[in-house]
């Protein structure tokens, strides 16, 4: 038992403490800004106008959209990217867009059928990467070129949606979810 306990003990000093620096606080700030996208829509309107819920949305939303932009450029830019920061920042990108597209299913501003094949996607592709980092080929899914137009499409999309601004964001969706 005592040797266990050692054993533990030693261990976890030997792990590498959870980098902290400002791409990874962005990153941060992106999870922590989906809870305050959900709430917002279930305000009384009474409170404010549904065009002003939309609008704050909309920003919530371009705000995140911005982190994941910037936490990866400055994490390169600066030489701070780290294990944690690859892992965190996926998770962040797929929960904001899977919270935001069924927010917007719920709102009745897209169809369950496309929210369901691009998160479907997301996961596949998300359990896919681990699968291969874990036999030691990462490389072979790494994100590319095409995988960065595909998300910028679908934070537009989404971010129009927001707005409740429907014309072709639907239609981005969908050929977003086929990259």
């Amino acid at each position: 038992m005592r040797i266990t306990v050692i054993i533990i003990i030693l261990q976890s000093a030997q792990r590498k403490p959870m980098p902290w620096n400002i791409p990874i606080f962005l990153t941060w700030l992106r999870v922590l800004l989906i809870p305050v996208l959900i709430v917002l829509f279930y305000l009384p309107f009474s409170w404010f106008s549904e065009e002003a819920v939309n609008v704050a949305a909309a920003v919530i939303f371009a705000v995140a959209a911005l982190t994941d932009w910037f936490d990866g450029f400055l994490a390169r830019l600066w030489k701070q990217t780290s294990d944690f920061g690859a892992f965190l920042d996926p998770v962040a990108d797929k929960l904001m867009v899977a919270v935001s597209l069924l927010l917007l299913v719920k709102l009745d501003r897209t169809y369950v059928l496309f929210a369901m094949i691009i998160i479907g996607r997301e996961i596949t592709i998300s359990a896919l990467r681990e699968w291969m980092a874990q036999m030691g080929k990462r490389s072979s899914v790494a994100v590319a070129t095409v995988g960065k137009f595909k998300t910028a499409a679908q934070m537009l999309a989404i971010f129009f949606l927001l707005l409740n601004f429907p014309d072709f964001t639907d239609l981005i969706l969908l050929l977003s979810a086929t990259y």
